[in-house]
């Protein structure tokens, strides 16, 4: 099982400023180049300080020329705001820049506020079907000389300028929950991303009966990578751990609360959410975050993604967005790479 950084710019506040968080996000991101990770993956967002990360293709332009040892993936990006022309170009400059090391995560979305933004109407359902259209174009466009006449875009004969280094394409990820997407991108030839969020074991273990159901119906297909992405934190003692705990609750509450889309917004950042707020909701509880996820010592991580790799999963991304301090995310990191990973060489 390979290990990975899941990371964007996040702030549940004001409290930093965008260059502060630039900053922080490369420092991170390096921490994870020298430890060994094999990849950094970083998302596109709009409008939202929650998640600041309007292409991920620029950001990972940048560490392209900074770390020549990660992989480096978009996870993810959100197919209905993309077109293929674009999207096959940008993403094949980018691999061009890195030295074909690109790999390519598209989801439908998640957050109405992004598509009342962007694409007024669109739901997810309609999002679901943009993707299904997307994936077939941008491999015709890179393939070359490609003529379009979909539901959603019409081109004539088209090539990706340039084309991407790694062939035939870069490897595409799906992000998928429900099995009729882990069919489509195991029917297509996609690896599968998969975001448990809070939900714990059973959904994770879910997951992986839907991808191995996937696989069984595509015999002739080669079998794809899966990878669990899931927030993680490797505590120095028991009030580091129920502190991250609590840090990690209060991140989830601001998650669901912009899913919801209800909550006035000001300036980018969500109206703050009060004690009595945070504490409605039991499934989102302290307690929870570590019941559900690996949240603890050193060894208690460790046993947790034991689990993963017995299941299956090729790939493990640290999620570490959770609006606790850059200090306390680089500890937790560096005590991940020092003292996870090596039990899984």
């Amino acid at each position: 099982m390979k290990f990975s950084l899941f990371v964007h710019m996040e702030r549940l506040n004001a409290s930093q400023n965008h260059e502060e968080l630039y900053e922080e996000f490369i420092k991170l991101c390096e921490i994870a180049d020298k430890g060994g990770m094999h990849a950094i993956w970083t998302g596109e967002h709009h409008g939202m300080d929650f998640t600041i990360a309007p292409n991920p293709f620029v950001n990972l332009a940048d560490l392209a020329s900074r770390f020549k040892n990660v992989r480096l993936g978009t996870g993810t990006i959100i197919a209905p705001f993309w077109h293929p022309i674009k999207l096959a170009g940008e993403a094949a400059m980018t691999d061009l820049i890195s030295g074909g090391r690109l790999d390519l995560g598209i989801a439908r979305g998640a957050y109405s506020f992004e598509y009342e933004r962007l694409l007024p109407g669109l739901d997810a359902w309609g999002a679901g079907l943009r993707m299904r259209e997307l994936i077939p174009a941008i491999k015709g466009i890179w393939a070359g000389d490609y003529v379009h006449d979909g539901e959603f875009w019409k081109f004539p004969s088209t090539t990706s300028a340039p084309k991407p280094i790694q062939q035939p394409h870069p490897p595409i990820w799906v992000a998928a929950r429900d099995p009729n997407s882990h069919d489509f991108a195991v029917a297509n030839g996609c690896n599968v991303q998969c975001t448990p969020l809070a939900n714990g074991e059973a959904e994770i273990s879910s997951l992986m009966e839907r991808f191995n159901a996937a696989c069984d119906k595509a015999p002739d297909v080669t079998r794809p990578k899966i990878m669990l992405l899931q927030h993680t934190y490797v505590g120095s003692d028991e009030a580091d751990v129920a502190q991250a705990a609590k840090e990690i609750s209060t991140y989830y509450n601001y998650f669901f609360a912009w899913f919801k889309n209800e909550r006035p917004i000001t300036q980018g950042l969500i109206q703050t959410l009060n004690e009595e707020e945070l504490a409605v909701n039991p499934n989102l509880s302290p307690d929870k975050m570590v019941t559900n996820m690996p949240i603890g010592s050193a060894a208690a991580v460790i046993d947790r993604l034991k689990i993963y790799e017995q299941q299956g999963w090729d790939e493990y991304s640290f999620w570490i967005d959770t609006g606790m301090s850059f200090e306390r995310k680089k500890a937790s990191l560096e005590r991940f790479i020092a003292d996870v990973m090596p039990a899984f060489r």
